[in-house]
This record gives structure tokens, C-alpha cells and sequence, in this order.
């Protein structure tokens, strides 16, 4: 059946006590041969299948309520609505139930919800106690009724029963009345009273009586009933709060009175239910579900008759967006929209997805885009949260609007998203909430996980690049502007002068945020973010931090380090070795001394890690450079244990090397067998040295110089460590600056090798067999000084036996 009668919403209580939305269709009441009795069906209006199938059983306790809803209990927690379109078609259905259970249909409920004890003790009381007699309405008998009021409030069957009578009379209207005349009197006592009984019929829970008490006529004299708590000294002015403090404003005139009669009846029951009566948890539980359901309803009423005022929409859109429109009247304008947004948090799915849809076709996105960029900091608050709902409903329209900026506009500093990270940029409030809550939307758009949409397969790399080429610099500002070096051609012989780190707190905090969203780049944009950090050479910037008094930001600096590292991946160890950029890490360590912090947990953490995972490239630059400075320490058997992987592996490449030596092989015939039997080979060396020439351009040449002459050099021509006593490093700022504390003490032969990833040439590219980085220290790989006799007398073996071809060739 297809006529708007019989057109419902199907609505089921959740564990919150909120209703969920089931969906909407056409209700009828059919005899259905499995359940063996007249049923209720509802037919989804979209494609037919069924929504409720529920038999009307002759015991269940239906309940109409506010002319246009049926509820009903199915089992002991499964609450059921039927929410009609029209009032016709809920008196046809109620009709129905109550032929079925033969009742009276002019009753609001079917059934008298009695439990077992309660029907006990029932059946033992004489037959008239089932009625409630209400004493006549005077104040000589307002202390009776009071008493009356709350004697059934414990008794579900006497609830209903006093419900019953209450309404049958026009009992509440009487009893205003009264409360008025009490005043005038200034009958303290009466007016005590009053607010006992009024109070005790809000919890009898009933909707009937609530259309009542909260229509025009007497909503305000319910609420004057409540300010007389006898618990207070003095009464409360809740009166003259709602009528005199409390503005409502139109930002544009509403015409339809029914409209207007609804916000202001919602907004009063809001204010009894959340300022006027007390917390859910002083009475028994659910005494008021049914005056939650009540400003639930109206709540959606209001929205849905606002949406479908389209005019009244684009009028506000219009004024929105207009320069002309005052300062004042737009900050009401968003305001108004704020509101109207939150209020739609209580729709349903469907109804929310409807709700945005009619926004974003209004063109909600652009009118934003301009009220963020103005001065006013309230309108661009609450810009904001109307921002936060709409990437929270749906990301992927934002990104569709965001990425077609570009070819609008000219200027990127007018890209929405790039007014969002400026808005965190310059917040205001110390503690930072607000950018806080940007820099939460912000995760939200740049997420892969909300860009899986199989509509849309294309969107995550068009979203990634767009953010990398229009808004990645915008976010990064404050941070690099942080860490500039402040000295950078320093006289030799001169000491670098360490970074003045943001001693202003709210700048830590700034940048605490920044560095929080930047690591979850690197845990999720592999590709993208891995360029930026090698370009902007980003990681020595972040590190920068480590100098930093706030503990809390040198430990943001760290983890993004750790997440670096935690992707085990070799292009990312390679800039790591090539820069030093442990050394930042170990001077806070040795600075932080004998303190047994999070700060000293964490860095061991990071070393542990590499130890555990036996990261070979990393082992062995720390224990090449920073050994000396590390063996001190041993409340923790980390770096004895990273020293013990790097003599292990050590000894295996030694042996395998001497295997082959004593082959009459060539060299390289020798460096295919034992690439080949390297149990850590990777199988693409070619990628990789593709990838190493375009990630360090200008130093390739230099790498594969620096492989051919490596075979010649003598262990005496190494570079040769020099640590001081307190085995405190100099951070090198430039990226060039590999040789950081070793540089000093290096013989010239040491320049020959001047794009070596550290300070121990070939010592610390040992470790990298699956690397053109291992290739060039391939000889070095033994050359300790523990086997310097043997080399020696083996490389003057070499130099007598090998082929006038090949001398040149390791000599060049």
C-alpha cells in the first residue's frame, strides 16, 4: 500500500536509550499464516523488503502517543516505534490493535504493564483499590495530592491509572490555575507542593500529558512550578531567564508559525529536562525516556522542515557569502548554521546523509572557504565546527571540492585546506584546542584508510599529490622556520653554535602537533613522504628538536625518528648513515645522564629495536661512530648487543670473503659468488642503485668513484676516530657533512673517499650487502686490525699476481 497514511518510520531503542532509525515504508496489519495471527508488516518504500514483521499479541502493552506514534515493547529490552506520516493512519493502525486485543481504542495504552510481584499483590487488594481517585483540585488538598503523586510513583499499574485520570479530567490545567493563585498569595507552602506534584507528573512519563504541559498556554507555569524546589532557600528565576535573558533570534524571518512554535516549545522542554530537573542518576533509571523521545521527535521535525525550505536556505547562503552583509549579522548567520548543524547529529543515517547532501548542493563548502579567511575569530570558530561535521559525515566530498581549487585560483593560500592549517598555525588560545581539533580533521582528509571508496579508485593518489604540491609546505612553515641553522659557513676551527629551540610553550605545543601529523605521514604515505623528507632533508630539521627544555617535544622529534626506522626501509637507513643523524639522538642521551626517564627509555627503545630486528646498515655505523661513547653504559645489554651483531656479522663476511680470496678469481667474479650466498641479499640492487642516484644525485658520481679505488687503499690511509672524553658530538648541520668526528684526525688518503655514508668509510657501509653502498667498501669489509698482517701480505700477493688488465682498473 502506497498512500501516505499508512507511511511510517520504523524506530527501535538502542542500549543508549536513543532511537535508531530503521527505515521507512507502508504499514499493514495482516493475518499471517506462520505466526498464527493478525500481524504488523512494514514494506520498505525503496525496494519492498520487509522492515517489521511483529504479531499482535493480545498481551503486549501498545501506547499511542503524540497522535502519530505507536510504541511497544517486543521482549524484556527491544523497544519498537512506528512513526506515521499522518495522524489518520495511526488512528487505523491503533484501531487495529486494539480490535485484536479487544480494548477500548480510545485509550492511549492497550495493556496495564504489571509485573509478577505487582499482579500479586494485586490480586490480594479488593477490587475498587484499582482506581485512583483524585481529590478535588483546591489548595486545602494540595498536600494530599502531592503525597498522592508520589506514592504511585513506585507502582507502574497505579502510574498509568493516575496518568489516566489525570487527563480524563483536565486535571493539570486545574492545577495551574492553582499555582498562579499560590503565587499571588505568596503561599510558600502551596507553591512547595505544586512543585512536588508537577515533578511527579513529568516522571508518570507519559507523552499525553506532556503535549499538555509544555503546549503555549502552559509550558511557562510548569516551569514556575519548578522553580519553587523546597530544597532552596530562595526560588529560582528560571522564568525570567526564558523570557527576558534568552534571545531568540531569526537571522532570517521564519515564516511558518508551526515552525516557529516548535523551536521555541523544543528549546523550553531542553532547558526543563537538562537545567530544571535533576541528573538521570538521583531517580529511578528511564523516568523520563519517553520526554527524551518527545524533544528527539521534535528535533527532527525541525530540521526536516528547515531542509525543505529551500528558500529560506539559499536566502541564508546568500547573506552568508555577501560582502555587504555586516559583521554582526554574519556572525549570526554562522552561528545559525552551527546550530542547525548540531541539531542534525541527532538524525538518523538516512536523514543525516539527506540532511548534508541538501547542504553541500546549497554550496555550504565555498561559502566556508570565505568565512574561514576573514578576521573575525568567532566567526571562523564556528566555521569550524561546521567544517568538523562535514568531514566527519564525509571526507571525500571535501577532498573532491578541495582538489578542484587549484584550477580556480591562482593563490594557494586561499586553498580551503590550506586556511584550515593557518587557522592552527595562529590559534590563539594557549592550551591549543582549537588547532587540536583541526589538526584531528586534517588526519581524517590525509587518511588512506577513509579513501578506499571503489567509486573513486583514483582519489587517494590525486588527494596525496595535490596535498604534497599545494599544502605540505603551509604545514611544515612553523617547523622548519624553528630549526634554521643559525650559523652556516663558520670559520674552521670554530665550534657550531646549537639551535635556539622554541622555549615558548605554546610554539612546543604548536609543534608537537605538526611533528604528530607528520609521523602519521610516514606511517601512511609511504611514497609521497618519503621524497619530502629526503628533499627538505626534514629528518635533521625534526632532530633539531632534540635540544629542545620541553621534554615533550624532544620526544615527538624522537618518535618520528622511531617510525622511520620502524619501516625498515634502506633507503631511509641510507639518508640516516649519510647524515649522521644518530648523533643528535646519543648527545640527548648522554646529556640526559643517569636520569631514568621516558626520554632515556624511549632512545634505548630505539637502539633495542635495531638490535632486535638486526638492521645491519644501522648496527654498524652506531657501533663504528658512537661504540666508545655508548659502552659505559650497562644498566641496559643493548649496545653490548648491537656490538655483539655487528662481531657476528662481521665474522661471516669474513670468512666468506677469505673463501674466495684464495680463489684465483678476479674481484668481481669474487663479489658475485659472495653477493649470491649472502643469505640478506635483496633482489633489487638494480631499483636500488636506480633509486640511490635519484635520491642523492649529486653525490652518486661520487659513490661509484669512491668503489673503484677502495680496493687500493691501505688500512693505515682510513679515517680514524677521535671522540672526546666526554664522548660529546658536534651535530653537523650540512647534509654533505658525513665525516662529522672522524674528519679531524683522517689522513689525507682519507679524501678519497669523500661521499662515504660515515666517518669510518668503509667500515660502516659493511653492513649494507644488498646496496651499490657495500660494493664500494667490499675490501674494507675485513680490514680490522686484528687481520692487518694477513691483508698486507695478502694485498702485496694480489698486486704480483694479478693482470696488468685489472690493475688500472682498481687504481682509476
Amino acid at each position: 500500500m502506497s498512500d501516505t497514511r499508512r507511511r511510517v518510520k520504523v524506530y527501535t531503542l538502542n542500549e543508549d536509550r536513543q532511537w535508531d532509525d530503521r527505515g521507512t515504508g507502508h504499514v499493514s496489519s495482516t493475518y499471517v499464516e506462520r505466526l498464527k495471527g493478525i500481524s504488523l508488516l512494514v514494506r520498505a518504500e525503496s525496494d519492498g523488503s520487509l522492515l517489521l514483521e511483529s504479531k499482535i499479541s493480545p498481551n503486549t502493552a501498545y501506547q499511542k502517543q503524540q497522535d502519530t506514534l505507536i510504541v511497544w515493547s517486543e521482549a524484556e529490552n527491544y523497544d519498537l516505534a512506528l512513526s506515521f506520516q499522518e495522524k489518520a493512519g495511526c488512528d487505523e493502525i491503533w484501531e487495529k490493535i486494539c480490535q485484536v486485543q479487544g480494548k477500548d481504542p480510545s485509550l492511549e495504552i492497550t495493556q496495564d504493564p504489571i509485573d509478577e510481584s505487582e499482579e500479586e499483590r494485586f490480586e490480594e487488594m479488593p477490587e475498587t483499590s484499582h482506581l485512583v481517585e483524585l481529590p478535588a483540585c483546591e489548595l486545602a488538598r494540595l498536600e494530599e495530592i502531592a503525597d498522592l503523586v508520589t506514592s504511585v510513583l513506585s507502582s507502574p499499574i497505579r502510574r498509568e491509572k493516575l496518568a489516566l485520570a489525570l487527563m480524563s479530567e483536565g486535571y493539570i490545567k486545574k492545577l495551574l490555575q492553582l499555582f498562579r493563585t499560590c503565587e499571588d498569595l505568596d503561599n510558600r507552602e502551596g507553591l512547595h507542593h505544586l512543585y512536588e506534584i508537577v515533578r511527579g507528573v513529568l516522571f508518570l512519563n507519559k507523552a499525553t500529558l506532556f503535549e499538555v504541559m509544555f503546549s503555549d498556554d502552559c509550558i511557562m507555569d510548569v516551569v514556575g512550578c519548578l522553580e519553587y524546589d523546597p530544597a532552596l532557600v530562595q526560588p529560582k528565576r528560571h522564568r525570567e531567564f526564558l523570557t527576558k535573558t534568552a534571545k531568540f533570534k531569526e537571522v532570517i524571518p521564519i515564516t511558518d508559525s508551526e515552525l516557529r512554535q516548535k523551536i521555541h516549545q523544543t528549546y523550553r522542554v531542553q532547558y526543563i529536562q537538562d537545567i530544571i530537573l535533576p541528573t538521570p542518576s538521583v531517580f529511578e533509571e528511564n523516568f523520563l525516556s519517553t520526554l527524551t523521545s518527545f524533544i528527539f521527535f521534535n528535533k527532527v521535525e525541525i530540521v526536516s522542515m528547515l531542509q525543505e525550505d529551500e528558500k529560506f536556505l539559499t536566502e541564508v547562503f546568500a547573506q552568508l557569502t555577501d560582502e555587504a552583509t555586516e559583521e554582526g549579522k554574519r556572525r549570526e548567520l554562522v552561528n545559525f548554521f552551527k546550530e542547525f548543524c548540531a541539531f542534525s547529529q541527532t538524525l538518523q543515517p538516512q536523514n543525516r546523509d539527506a540532511f548534508f547532501k541538501t547542504l553541500a548542493n546549497l554550496g555550504i563548502l565555498p561559502a566556508l572557504e570565505i568565512i574561514m579567511g576573514m578576521d573575525d575569530l568567532q566567526v571562523r570558530a564556528a566555521a569550524t565546527d561546521i567544517f568538523s561535521y562535514l568531514v566527519e559525515f564525509s571526507p571525500s566530498m571535501v577532498r573532491e571540492f578541495v582538489m578542484q581549487e587549484p584550477q580556480q585560483a591562482d593563490d594557494d593560500d586561499v586553498l580551503l585546506i590550506n586556511l584550515v592549517i593557518k587557522q592552527m598555525i595562529c590559534d590563539s588560545d594557549p592550551e591549543l584546542g582549537g588547532a587540536v581539533q583541526l589538526m584531528g580533521l586534517l588526519r581524517t582528509l590525509i587518511d588512506p584508510e577513509n579513501m578506499l571508496a571503489p567509486t573513486n579508485k583514483t582519489e587517494k593518489t590525486e588527494f596525496l599529490s595535490f596535498f604534497y604540491k599545494y599544502c605540505m609546505h603551509v604545514l611544515t612553515a612553523p617547523l622548519l622556520a624553528n630549526t634554521a641553522e643559525e650559523s652556516k659557513d663558520l670559520p674552521e676551527g670554530s665550534t657550531k653554535a646549537n639551535p635556539v629551540c622554541p622555549d615558548n610553550f605554546q610554539t612546543a605545543q604548536l609543534l608537537a602537533l605538526i611533528l604528530e601529523l607528520l609521523t602519521f605521514c610516514v606511517e601512511h604515505h609511504t611514497y609521497h613522504i618519503k621524497n619530502y623528507i629526503m628533499n627538505k632533508d626534514l629528518l635533521r630539521r625534526v632532530l633539531v628538536l632534540m635540544n629542545s627544555k620541553h621534554t615533550f617535544l624532544a620526544l615527538c622529534a624522537l618518535r618520528f625518528m622511531r617510525r622511520i626506522i620502524g619501516l625498515k626501509d634502506e633507503y631511509y637507513n641510507r639518508y640516516i648513515i649519510k647524515g649522521n643523524l644518530f648523533e643528535p639522538v646519543i648527545n640527548a642521551l648522554l646529556d640526559n645522564g643517569t636520569r631514568y626517564n621516558l626520554l632515556n627509555s624511549a632512545i634505548i627503545e630505539l637502539f633495542e629495536f635495531i638490535k632486535v630486528e638486526d638492521i645491519k646498515s644501522l648496527i654498524a655505523h652506531i657501533v663504528d661512530n658512537f661504540y666508545k661513547a655508548l659502552e659505559s653504559i650497562e644498566y641496559v645489554q643493548t649496545f653490548k648487543g648491537l656490538k655483539g651483531r655487528y662481531e657476528q656479522e662481521k665474522d661471516r663476511q669474513s670468512r666468506g670473503l677469505s673463501r674466495y680470496r684464495r680463489d684465483a678469481r678476479s674481484l668481481e667474479d669474487d663479489e658475485e659468488m659472495w653477493f649470491n650466498e649472502d643469505e640478506d641479499e635483496d633482489d633489487t640492487d638494480a631499483g636500488v642503485e636506480k633509486r640511490v642516484e635519484e635520491d642523492f644525485p649529486e653525490t652518486y658520481g661520487k659513490y661509484m668513484g669512491a668503489k673503484k679505488v677502495k680496493e687500493s687503499e691501505d688500512k693505515e690511509n682510513l679515517p680514524k676516530r677521535t671522540p672526546t672524553g666526554s664522548f660529546k658530538f658536534t651535530f653537523s648541520h650540512s647534509a654533505g657533512a658525513a665525516n662529522g668526528t672522524n674528519g679531524a684526525s683522517s689522513k689525507p688518503a682519507s679524501s678519497a673517499s669523500p661521499a662515504s655514508p660515515n666517518g669510518s668509510s668503509g667500515k660502516a657501509a659493511s653492513a649494507l650487502p644488498s646496496t651499490p653502498v657495500v660494493k664500494a667498501g667490499l675490501v674494507g669489509l675485513v680490514d680490522y686490525p686484528d687481520d692487518e698482517d694477513e691483508d698486507d701480505e695478502e694485498e702485496e700477493d694480489d698486486e704480483e699476481e694479478m693482470s696488468p688488465r685489472k690493475r688500472p682498473r682498481l687504481g682509476s
